[in-house]
């Protein structure tokens, strides 16, 4: 599942291929990529054709286009969804699921998608952000994020440091990967209850999440398969500067110890027994 490194990486691409242009016309393939647009293909079809791209927009892991009607088109990812550039007439991908052609007759963008759990659909609530996101919290390289506020809500959950990373109305665009390599970074098991921390330690935290956040984008995000790229069809390679993530078995970087995976929310949690010890009262 694409975590906010690799949907920022994204935007960056649709900022620079999208945004000034405008959409001449737009063919969907199969039923389930308009299936969050109730209205159907023809609306959708009819109310992008002529609308020009003023920006290209993220919060957490939520992408969208906003239109100069002040209407979002918003694409959402799933785990395989992508964003590529092509020549127009070149040959069509085999998992094809819109096309958009510009006026300018200058390259299209193509929303493929192999496991179907993405989609498109278009919001007209007039807001600066689409109703379907408003109730996701800020991400912390957000520039309005409020440290203090999140530390103060932070510290009065009763719940597991991790489980509240990952929770989107809390604090979002963290997924598990990320999670794993702030937690380690922070010296930080992933069962320590929210409620021991001090200021100081969600502070420590949020650096941590930041950087490995910064380094992931600086990096193009983190592709395991080519389910991930960018839209110019690249890889991301933060992979290659994991510490803990899918490190199973492997010596910690920072004290040897052998990395570990264990059992967490129906996936997986990596740390290393050493630097990220059992707290005496789990939160799991």
């Amino acid at each position: 599942m694409p975590e906010l490194p690799e949907v920022e990486t994204v935007r960056r691409g649709l900022d620079r291929f999208a945004v000034g242009r405008t959409i001449a016309d737009v063919d969907i393939f199969g039923p389930r990529t308009l299936r969050r647009h109730p209205a159907g293909p023809a609306d959708f079809v009819g109310r992008l054709r002529g609308r020009r791209v003023v920006a290209a927009c993220r919060r957490g892991k939520y992408l969208w286009l906003r239109l100069d009607d002040s209407s979002h088109l918003l694409g959402h990812l799933g785990m395989s969804g992508q964003f590529l550039t092509a020549a127009p007439g070149d040959p069509d991908p085999k998992h094809l699921r819109a096309r958009f052609r510009f006026a300018d007759a200058g390259p299209e963008l193509r929303f493929v998608d192999q496991r179907t759990f993405g989609g498109l659909a278009l919001d007209d609530s007039g807001g600066e952000i689409p109703a379907a996101v408003v109730h996701i919290a800020l991400d912390p390289i957000d520039p309005a994020f409020d440290d203090a506020a999140f530390a103060d809500r932070l510290r009065r959950r009763r719940t597991g440091v991790k489980r509240a990373l990952l929770d989107q109305t809390l604090i979002s665009g963290v997924g598990n990967i990320y999670a794993d390599e702030a937690l380690w970074r922070a010296r930080m098991h992933y069962a320590r209850g929210t409620d021991t921390l001090r200021r100081a330690d969600v502070v420590h935290l949020l650096e941590q999440v930041r950087a490995v956040l910064d380094d992931a984008i600086t990096a193009g995000g983190t592709s395991f398969d080519s389910l991930y790229v960018n839209v110019n069809g690249e890889s991301g390679y933060f992979d290659r500067s994991l510490s803990a993530y899918g490190r199973e078995g492997e010596p910690c970087p920072r004290c040897g110890a052998l990395i570990r995976r264990e059992r967490f929310m129906n996936r997986s949690s990596y740390r290393c027994p050493r630097c990220q010890r059992t707290p005496r009262e789990p939160r799991w």
